[in-house]
């Protein structure tokens, strides 16, 4: 028979006018036609109820893992299991998303009748990781589910300190801003790195995500230790009669209201003719004028990446965003990817071995130097990494001269070979 618990106070969180977690719970624990499940959901809602009241987590970690592995399962072990023993165990597997969270609906009724064997029916699309996360097993079942879903081709993520499962936007496949191929980037760094994601081994977690634009779907600039995103060098492709369309249509005033006053850096003009004026030198592809206009604005055709390293949430010094570290990369030949896993491979040998305990890959650049990272991992110092050299306060000016021209000087000879 199946335990149910009182909780007024979950109760009241489904009755405000915004959509509730606990509906998509109490939906499973209430109808599911697994009695299993039933129990495992109704005790989950009850230990809920009971940290409601006490102003108290109950839940504890531990030790839990597949053969082979030593990520991707984060234990859960209640602390109140006794009281609620249908959850005592609630595991939750990290399953690596294909590149694009590209799903079929064969793939997903896949995995949720595998989930609804071996688990409380309780997913998500997708955690903060970019993973999906399959909530709530017991220690017994762990290795049963992976089991079944690895012999149909998906792969746990990771977990721990170690490189974590790797995130990109739809990209090319949907979005015509697109301006790399973001799902080959993506698919290349998870099959270089897979040792590293399942058998944690860093002082703490690496991240990668990539972005087919600078729109940054993926927040990761952000978010990410290793950031890859797409851009362009040439300029903006500007469709005058496209321009013309949107002004007849909206007016004058609105592209002027939302387009040409938004720019960042005034690179953007209309003409007493009507004729759509950039100043590509100073765009700096924010893209909120190709947002606003996308039939009449594109990215050039000289396409590439930027990469910036660094990206992360509050942990010891506060948020920081990537640092870019390649101002644009061409990736067209077989060498130029293999040249963007060197770097990548580089960057994680040296956080590896230079960061401390619990420091994220930013942190480490602070605490050690721009330079002396760059340094590291076999990367020149390009002056194109700045923009205004001169406002900025740590930049020595006095041998700027000098150093810009050893820098053009390498750059001869390397156009010369």
């Amino acid at each position: 028979m199946v335990k149910k618990y009182e909780t007024p106070m979950l109760d009241q969180l489904e009755s405000g006018p915004w959509p509730s977690f606990i509906t998509g719970i109490r939906h499973l624990a209430n109808e599911h036609p697994d009695e299993g499940i039933q129990s495992m959901t109704h005790s989950l809602l009850g230990q809920l109820e009971h940290s409601y009241e006490t102003r108290k987590g109950y839940w504890k970690g531990g030790t839990v893992s597949v053969f082979g592995y030593g990520g991707g399962i984060i234990p859960r072990f209640s602390e109140v299991g006794d009281a609620f023993p249908a959850s005592r165990e609630f595991h939750t597997l990290r399953v690596q998303p294909p590149a694009g969270n590209y799903y079929t609906t064969d793939m997903l009724r896949q995995l949720a009748d595998s989930w609804e064997k071996f688990g409380s029916g309780l997913v998500t699309f997708h955690g903060q990781t970019g993973n999906i996360m399959f909530i709530g097993t017991t220690t017994e079942k762990v290795q049963h589910f992976f089991d079944e879903i690895n012999e149909y081709g998906w792969d746990l993520g990771g977990a721990g300190p170690c490189v974590r499962t790797a995130m990109s936007c739809i990209g090319a496949a949907r979005c015509e801003q697109s301006c790399a191929h973001e799902h080959k980037i993506h698919r290349l760094l998870v099959n270089e790195f897979m040792d590293d994601m399942h058998r944690p081994a860093l002082p703490y977690k690496f991240k990668f995500k990539v972005s087919g634009c600078p729109n940054d779907c993926q927040n990761a600039i952000e978010r990410s230790d290793f950031a890859v995103i797409g851009t362009w060098r040439d300029d903006m492709k500007v469709d005058q009669a496209e321009i013309k369309n949107y002004l007849n249509t909206k007016g004058r005033q609105y592209i002027i209201d939302n387009v040409v006053t938004r720019c960042p850096t005034q690179a953007i003009s209309l003409t007493d003719n009507d004729e759509f004026v950039v100043d590509n030198r100073n765009c700096v592809r924010c893209m909120h004028c190709l947002n606003v206009m996308p039939k009449a604005l594109s990215p050039g055709d000289d396409k590439g990446i930027t990469l910036l390293i660094g990206g992360k949430r509050t942990l010891k010094i506060g948020d920081l965003m990537g640092t870019v570290i390649v101002p644009f990369m061409k990736l067209e030949s077989d060498d130029d990817y293999e040249r963007l896993v060197e770097i990548a491979t580089d960057t994680i040998d040296f956080f590896a071995e230079n960061a401390l305990e619990h420091e994220r890959t930013g942190e480490m650049i602070e605490r050690i130097g721009l330079v002396n990272f760059l340094e590291g991992i076999g990367i020149e110092v390009d002056p194109n990494m700045i923009s205004n050299p001169r406002e900025i306060s740590y930049i020595r000016m006095d041998t700027w001269d000098e150093e810009a021209e050893k820098w053009n000087q390498r750059q001869a000879e390397t156009a010369a070979s």
